[in-house]
């Protein structure tokens, strides 16, 4: 038995400094990259992701394992994966087209499932358009409506140089499940030329805030520009608004990387917490010097009209590269969930991949490494234009792409909220205290200070995010001091790790606690 504990408590230690984060190899079949990934928020265990250029995955267990598959439609698969889903749990495939009767790209097309991504219909599309490309496709959920929203950019005549062709922003949505879609409409005021690159207007993501507006920005020759929509897409701003400069453009050079970019993210805080309406936008830029690659954020708090000056999200020294960054808002929490590409450790091309989370509406960022290795990436092989996160009340799953030697493979992560992440015990007049005994047999106390009177529950989880127990279901308490016991052998727990959270008014302290058998 002694051995035993010691072996344990050898594994806890292990576990809490170098493994915070366990790496699950999600293919490396058919050469992956770009890839997106998704959680049903009415069950998390359920999760779907995709990768260029037709490959899709599928997790009932929370993102442990993976089934795979390769999706196909008449319309042609061609790339470009945005993996959505909808209120009653329907996930969609969103790409670029090649149709056998029609041109390359010339339309976006959009595959449903209703089994969570095991099998796809043959799909929709949101405009066809036989002489010109589209590009460049991403789609979000109305939570409230169910109404789903795509924008995209068009190209008259991709990678012409021509002054005669230009790029534009366009908008479609759909109100019945993706069955069919609005007449498009342009978006954009100045268009951008045909080069995929910094004059072209690339990187529509759009996103919804908490009444139903639609948000979008967009990079291109003009800098970062933002568009919205008050009336669910029907009417646009008359005229976009700045938001900031990009300094050396959108498009930019990596060593080691075939094409980079930093293509706008944007989203919106719907949760109901302190930081509810405000919008975000995540991108990467070289304005610091084509060494010296950085990830940026700027936020708006008054629907969009005024933006704050940009800051930096990566916390290392000036130098190095960070690139093909992704940003999502956890819409139980609040919390800004970020993950990149990061070069902060080496002085060659070796990369891991970190990611950034920020409990205070963007106001700091901590970081923190989540790869398990570094690998080296190969220009000579397309590495995809970018990463991916989601996150939903503290179940956070970030998708990135790697090459070992000359094999591409995808990867996400069982992201451990609580270390390198929560290591304060004190979040606006709550305290929450490291359990005792702790590692524990059986039994163990878990105390808490409140500074007033407030409602909170007190939550354990398994290491996967899966609720065993409610101690205090949202009871409205006075200031002071609690302890509560919690007996693991009454709810039959295996020897591990656990987590027990501290919830009041949507603000979360959770810390970590093993249990030994």
């Amino acid at each position: 038995m002694y051995k035993s504990f010691f072996t344990v408590i050898l594994f806890f230690l292990f576990f809490s400094v170098s493994a915070q984060h366990t790496n699950i190899l999600i293919s490396n079949k058919f050469a992956p990259e770009e890839p997106s990934i998704m959680i049903n928020p009415k069950n998390t265990k359920l999760m779907v992701a995709a990768a260029n250029i037709d490959q899709y995955y599928y997790s009932s267990d929370a993102g442990l394992t993976w089934n795979q598959g390769k999706i196909t439609s008449t319309y042609g698969v061609w790339g470009d994966p945005c993996i959505i889903v909808d209120t009653t749990g329907a996930f969609y495939f969103l790409h670029l087209s090649n149709p056998s009767n029609g041109n390359w790209i010339d339309r976006i097309v959009c595959q449903k499932s209703l089994n969570n991504g095991q099998s796809w219909d043959n799909g929709s599309f949101t405009y066809v358009n036989g002489t010109k490309a589209q590009d460049k496709d991403w789609a979000v959920v109305d939570p409230k409506t169910n109404i789903i929203y795509c924008t995209w950019t068009q190209f008259d005549n991709y990678g012409s140089a021509s002054p005669a062709d230009s790029s534009i922003i366009l908008f479609s949505r759909s109100k019945d499940g993706g069955h069919t879609w609005s007449t498009v409409k342009r978006l954009n005021k100045i268009a951008g030329n045909c080069m995929d690159s910094d004059s072209t207007v690339e990187g529509a993501v759009p996103t919804v805030g908490p009444n139903g507006e639609v948000y979008v920005s967009w990079a291109g020759p003009l800098g970062l520009l933002f568009d919205r929509s008050l009336d669910s897409g029907n009417t646009w701003l008359n005229d976009e608004i700045k938001v900031a400069d990009i300094p050396g453009g959108w498009d930019y050079a990596v060593p080691g990387i075939n094409r980079c970019n930093g293509l706008p993210i944007t989203d919106c805080d719907r949760s109901n917490g302190l930081y509810r309406g405000n919008i975000y936008i995540n991108w990467s830029d070289q304005r610091n010097g084509k060494t010296d690659t950085d990830i940026w954020f700027s936020k708006s708090t008054d629907d969009g009209n005024t933006w704050c000056t940009a800051k930096r999200v990566n916390d290392d020294p000036a130098g190095s590269h960070q690139f093909f960054t992704w940003m999502n808002v956890d819409q139980v929490t609040g919390y800004i969930w970020f993950v990149f590409y990061d070069r902060r450790n080496y002085t060659d091309n070796k990369t891991d991949v970190y990611m950034a989370v920020s409990k205070d509406g963007g106001d700091s960022f901590k970081n923190f490494k989540v790869s398990d290795s570094y690998f080296i990436p190969d220009s000579a092989e397309f590495f995809g234009d970018y990463t991916n996160v989601f996150a939903y009340n503290n179940v956070v799953r970030p998708i990135w792409g790697r090459l070992d030697g000359s094999s591409l493979s995808v990867y996400t992560a069982i992201i451990d909220t609580t270390f390198g992440v929560n290591d304060y015990n004190e979040v606006e007049g709550l305290f929450l205290e490291q359990n005792a005994p702790n590692p524990f047999i059986e039994n163990t106390f878990i105390a808490f200070k409140l500074h007033h009177t407030c409602n909170v529950s007190l939550r354990v989880f398994d290491i996967f995010g899966k609720e065993m127990t409610t101690i205090i279901n949202n009871e409205k308490l006075p200031a002071g001091r609690y302890t509560r016991q919690f007996d693991a052998a009454q709810y039959n727990l295996r020897q591990g790790v656990y987590y027990f959270s501290l919830v009041s008014d949507e603000k979360v302290i959770t810390k970590k606690m093993l249990l030994l058998k």
